[in-house]
């Protein structure tokens, strides 16, 4: 038996045309508030440090709308669904189609063509064109706001670089491509067995090889007793690119997807420690657009009945639930850093719950 899908009718054009034409003016209103709002912020950088109208314009603020409008799609999507559709409700044109013959399964249809769109739109955004962007903004933000560089460095920096072997760097900067403090450490279990020390050890970013005038090697017999030992002209290699050593949080929101499952790899067979950080951003770039389905069902169940308190009582309660399903990713998110929880389903826990939400609102919703 093969699958029919309805053909797209006079009233399917008509609520697609409906919920689309809301989300972008929404969108686009919220936009140019939010962009004279930091241009003002921003304007005596801009002007001190002579950034050119065509950057701030094409560098900056023309990437910048990318990413605002994947990180509050969700609430768009739902203020869009609840405005039109409580406005329909309210002329009583969703009582005229039910009474029709059309069921409520039908009515939602549409919603979810349009409900495809905008979500197809955040997964490009999300997996593809918000980590471009946000290199064309960390670029201009070096040259043209104070205080800021292409890479922010961590003052103490420890990463794991195989399985035994950390290495931990103090007061690394970009510029001289140099740290304070250099240290290479191999344990066995939680015990150290023998490490390396040095001050004012250089990096060559193109073969990732460290160098000092002086070190130290520290040893462990099987007593635990220590020994010193002092040398001169360090060279040594070690499995960490440079990019590595900026803020993980910061590093990934440049790569795109494809970049970010290479990066992960890389950095689970080290075992680093960052393993979690990084599958919560490859799994929260799919869970949060796919979010658009489970968002516009909980709009139309809530506003495609009259109540008392009318539009107004809608939007406050979608939006009431829209930022509860925000905090609720937060919330996950950060067990899943701190390894409390598995990432995925960290990640995909707020998903599932307001999806039990939604089939709950759409089974009392009109039928």
């Amino acid at each position: 038996m093969k699958l029919r899908w309805p053909g797209l009718r006079i009233l399917d054009r008509y609520i697609i045309g409906k919920f689309l034409s809301t989300y972008f003016f929404a969108i686009a209103m919220i936009i140019v508030v939010v962009v004279i709002f930091d241009y003002v912020e921003k304007i005596d950088d801009f002007t001190e440090l002579k950034a050119p109208l065509r950057a701030i314009v094409f560098d900056y603020y023309l990437n910048f709308i990318p990413f605002f409008i994947n990180q509050f799609s969700g609430l768009f999507t739902f203020i869009a669904v609840i405005f039109f559709t409580s406005k329909m409700a309210y002329q009583t044109e969703i009582v005229a189609m039910l009474s029709s013959g059309m069921s409520f399964r039908r009515l939602m249809w549409p919603y979810f063509l349009g409900a495809l769109i905008i979500s197809a739109i955040s997964l490009a955004l999300n997996l593809w064109v918000i980590p471009v962007t946000q290199r064309t903004i960390v670029d201009f933000e070096s040259k043209y706001r104070k205080n800021r560089q292409n890479t922010q460095y961590d003052r103490h920096i420890y990463r794991q670089i195989e399985p035994g072997t950390f290495v931990y760097i103090r007061g690394y900067t970009d510029r001289s491509k140099q740290a304070q403090f250099f240290a290479l450490e191999h344990y066995e279990g939680s015990r150290l067995t023998h490490s390396l020390e040095a001050a004012g050890a250089r990096l060559d970013p193109e073969t990732r090889r460290w160098s000092a005038n002086r070190y130290t090697t520290r040893t462990f017999d099987s007593l635990g007793v220590e020994r010193f030992t002092p040398h001169r002209n360090l060279d040594t290699l070690i499995n960490l690119e440079i990019a590595e050593l900026g803020r993980v949080q910061d590093l990934i929101k440049t790569m795109n997807i494809t970049e970010l499952n290479e990066f992960y790899e890389q950095q689970r067979s080290k075992g680093s420690d960052s393993v979690n950080l990084i599958a919560v951003e490859r799994h929260a770039r799919i869970a949060y657009p796919l979010a658009t389905f489970i968002l516009t069902l909980i709009g139309v169940s809530l506003s495609s009945r009259k109540v008392r308190g009318g539009t107004g009582l809608h939007i406050g309660v979608g939006t009431g639930l829209c930022f509860s399903y925000i905090l609720f990713n937060r919330f996950f998110e950060e067990f899943a850093r701190s390894g409390t929880m598995p990432p995925g389903l960290a990640v995909w826990t707020p998903n599932l719950i307001y999806l039990a939400i939604a089939v709950y609102l759409y089974r009392k919703a009109p039928k």
